[in-house]
């Protein structure tokens, strides 16, 4: 979870929602360019990539993809943590640190011992090169979903546009949760504990008090 926090810091995912082009996905039974276009904001393409380079489409849709669902899982686990929801026992026994011992927050991925935080991206690597490789951009790795495969095209281009829009909701939502965590100096649980949601004019804020 830290590691996926982690991620999101250095990594932004291009959201480029798709024109009405070629190109269609025949695994999926869906077409890739036509997903992602979500009212009222409709094709959001700024600079104009989609028709200066097309080519590069299929790249950056597959990082947003794979972004959005990093961040996903980063925002669930990061509520997990934050209601101190942990595993029994200890992360570290020679070091004598249980799992309960790491704190809330970002601070937390410094209190995870080398090794832990190896073995995490050791796990990442594999992850990415050989169970669900990053070459592989449509995304589906076979798994279905939650075991099912969607046969129907329609419902599979709503489930799709689901993901990819919950996925771009959660990139915004870990950065900023991770942005007002720094400016507050609170973490998630302590703000809320604290009814703190607003740091610019509930009487605690940073900017306003």
């Amino acid at each position: 979870m830290k590691l996926a926090i982690a991620t999101t810091l250095v990594a932004s995912a291009a959201a480029f929602a798709p024109a009405a082009k070629t190109a269609s996905n025949t695994a999926l039974a869906v077409s890739e360019l036509e997903l992602g276009s979500t009212e009222p904001l409709g094709v959001f393409d700024p600079l104009g990539w989609m028709d200066t380079q097309p080519e590069s489409f299929e790249r950056r849709r597959a990082v947003e993809r794979k972004h959005g669902r990093i961040a996903m899982m980063a925002v669930v686990g990061t509520i997990v943590h934050n209601n101190h929801i942990v595993f029994d026992g200890y992360i570290s026994p020679s070091a004598g640190l249980k799992f309960s011992d790491i704190p809330t927050g970002i601070q937390g991925i410094f209190s995870v011992p080398t090794a832990g935080l190896a073995q995490i991206i050791a796990f990442c690597g594999l992850v990415e090169v050989a169970w669900w490789p990053a070459s592989k951009y449509d995304g589906d790795y076979g798994v279905g979903y939650f075991g099912n495969d969607i046969l129907d095209p329609e419902e599979k281009a709503r489930k799709l546009n689901a993901e990819l829009n919950n996925g771009r909701a959660a990139m915004m939502g870990i950065i900023g949760n991770m942005v007002a965590e720094e400016i507050t100096g609170q973490t998630m649980y302590e703000q809320y504990a604290a009814n703190h949601f607003n740091p610019f004019n509930d009487g605690e804020g940073v900017f306003f008090n």
